[in-house]
Parts: C-alpha cells; structure tokens; sequence
C-alpha cells in the first residue's frame, strides 16, 4: 500500500495529489515520470473543458490569440506559486517546485488542446518530459515512462525502504526544479536571504514557464502549408511537318 503523505506536503488544490507525492516520495529518481503520466490522466480531460470555457469568453478568437492567453494565465500562476512559497525551508522548496510542475503540465496540455492535439493521449506524458528537458529523445521518454510503471508496480511488492528524509527531499527537489525548468541549487540558497527568495522564486517559476510555453506552442502549433509557387509554362515543342 502506498504510505499516506507527510504532513510536510499538504494537499494543495493546484498542486499534485497526494497519491502523486508519496509516490514521487518513495521514488524521487522518476519523480518527473510519475508526475507526466498522472498529469496526463488527470489534467488531460480537465483541460480540454478548461479550453472550452475559454473559448466561449473569447468567441472566434484564433488559436495563437488563445495561446498566448493560456500562457501569460500560468505564467502568472505559476509567479505566485514562486512568490508565496519562496521563504521557506526545504520542505517548502521541495513543495514549491512540484506545484510548478503540475501548474506548467496544465499549460501544455491546455496548449496542446488548443492546437487539436488530444490532452490526454498518453504521447502528452512523452511531449512533457521532452518539452521540460528531463529526456532529450522522445524514444528515451518512452522508455522511462515504462520503466517508471513497472517501478510503481513493483514497489506495490517489496517492503518498504525508508531512507533518511532529508536525502530525499533533496534528491526529489532536484528532480521535479529539473522538471520545471528552474536552477533547484540557486533557488534553494536564494532562501538564506530573507525577502530576496520571495521574489527570485516568483521570477524564476515565471520565467521557466513563459519559455515553457513558448517551446510547446512550437511543437503543437501546425501552420498552413505555403501556396505552391505558380509552375512555370510549359514550352511545347512545335510539330515539324512530316517527313521534314
């Protein structure tokens, strides 16, 4: 059975579940795969509705116009999450950090709607892992994602390992800020210096997921074919008279 979750990671409604933590927890290596495939089950639906809603207030607004809205939402979300978590210890940064994967992994699935891709099509965990640069070829996210699976379910079988908490709350920061895109070193010792953590954090989380965002509209964006250029004129041969 999987352990409940410290009292350290309180369920935030626009964090990871607490199923996600303790799993992330008891694995912190695949951190970043655990999280993709559960964003992937969970967020896809909800950010196909999320899509929806949006394009009703923004009636025949084009796809990059509703783009760059979903963008600048989490980016904004995502420096408040930085701003009101920045001060606090490691357990707060380890926090901190997996809020900002999940709020990002609302964005790009958001973004993959939008440019018709399906938000739950297991391929999306594949597009996260890549986008984030947690694997460089789509072919090793695969991999990892299956090996991740396999782990969950073998865990599932062996006895509990219980190593000493702080060496995974490290191990487990450094993952999920790999994942999101922020300098986890930078980030944790910007909180030795009261108040300037507070606005690194909400300025790093912003930036990571503004440039987020802009890698996944590259990826999911198709644009129009260019016109074929016109053909040029056919040089018909002329006909020579028989027998000239």
């Amino acid at each position: 059975m999987t352990e409940p979750v410290d009292s350290e990671f309180e369920v935030r409604e626009d964090g990871p579940p607490a199923g996600l933590w303790a799993k992330m927890k008891a694995d912190p290596e695949y951190a970043p795969e655990h999280l993709a495939l559960e964003a992937v089950t969970r967020l896809g639906p909800r950010m196909a509705a999320e899509l929806e809603k949006l394009k009703g207030q923004n009636p025949g607004a084009p796809p990059d116009a509703l783009a760059d809205m979903i963008v600048y939402r989490y980016v904004n979300q995502s420096r408040l999450s930085g701003a009101v978590s920045g001060a606090v210890p490691l357990a707060g940064a380890v926090l901190d950090v997996g809020v900002l994967a999940w709020t990002q992994a609302r964005m790009v699935l958001m973004l993959a709607a939008n440019y018709g891709a399906h938000p739950a099509h297991p391929d999306r965990a594949v597009d996260l892992l890549v986008l984030q640069g947690i694997h460089k070829y789509t072919q090793t996210a695969r991999t990892a994602l299956a090996v991740a699976r396999g782990r969950e379910r073998i865990e599932a079988l062996l006895p509990a390992q219980r190593p000493e908490t702080r060496n995974v709350l490290v191990r487990l920061a450094l993952k999920l800020a790999q994942m999101a895109g922020v300098r986890a070193v930078k980030k944790m010792a910007a909180k030795l210096i009261p108040g300037a953590a507070i606005v690194l954090g909400g300025v790093a989380n912003g930036k990571a997921t503004r440039a987020l965002g802009g890698r996944a509209i590259g990826l999911y964006r198709r644009p129009p074919m260019p016109p074929h250029p016109p053909l040029p004129h056919a040089h018909v041969p002329r006909q020579l008279p028989p027998g000239a």
